[in-house]
């Protein structure tokens, strides 16, 4: 009976990931954060999803203010995932914190937090992987594949991401702006 209802519960986790997905091809940001947040993600003020986004197990994200999520990013919130304030994640980005061990015999799925916090800025394409946190005001450039924590302020780029530059700006104050309606 167990196995039974383990199954029913998967079925409808299923379905309200595929319903998402669907939601994330409507042309208003308004209405994708509405059904975002019945959904189970914990969206603050001023932060946009861009169309295309896809989620796993939306109830373990949060998503911080004045954050933009851009177009076809992957979030998976199979453990927590956390994004601060003011952050800017690029299209394309993918960001998982479940994995298979490759030494169990059986492949099992093991977990681990991800942690952006506020005034990251993450570019085009990249890949960050499970228990990684990306401190304040650091910067991942596009294509690169996070493996390791990124210090403060610190630019990393390519794979895996090593440290290549210093943000100067260390008391970062700005908005990133208004959300584009229909994207």
């Amino acid at each position: 009976m167990g196995r039974i209802l383990r199954r029913i519960k998967t079925i409808l986790l299923e379905m309200e990931i595929f319903f998402l997905h669907l939601v994330g091809l409507i042309p208003s940001h308004h209405l994708r954060r509405l059904f975002y947040r019945f959904g189970g993600m914990r969206i603050g003020w001023g932060s946009t999803i861009h169309m295309g986004a896809r989620f796993y197990n939306p109830w373990h994200i949060r998503i911080g203010r004045d954050s933009i999520i851009g177009e076809g990013v992957v979030l998976d919130g199979r453990d927590e995932l956390t994004i601060g304030n003011h952050v800017d994640i690029a299209s394309e980005v993918m960001i998982y914190n479940g994995e298979h061990d490759l030494n169990d015999p059986n492949f099992r799925g093991v977990f681990s937090p991800v942690k952006i916090e506020d005034y990251v800025f993450i570019g085009p394409r990249v890949i960050i992987l499970p228990g990684i946190t990306i401190k304040k005001g650091a910067v991942v450039g596009a294509g690169a594949v996070v493996t390791k924590d990124v210090p403060e302020f610190q630019i990393v780029g390519g794979v895996p991401a090593k440290i290549i530059g210093e943000r100067k700006n260390k008391n970062p104050n700005y908005k990133l702006g208004r959300a584009a309606w229909f994207r």
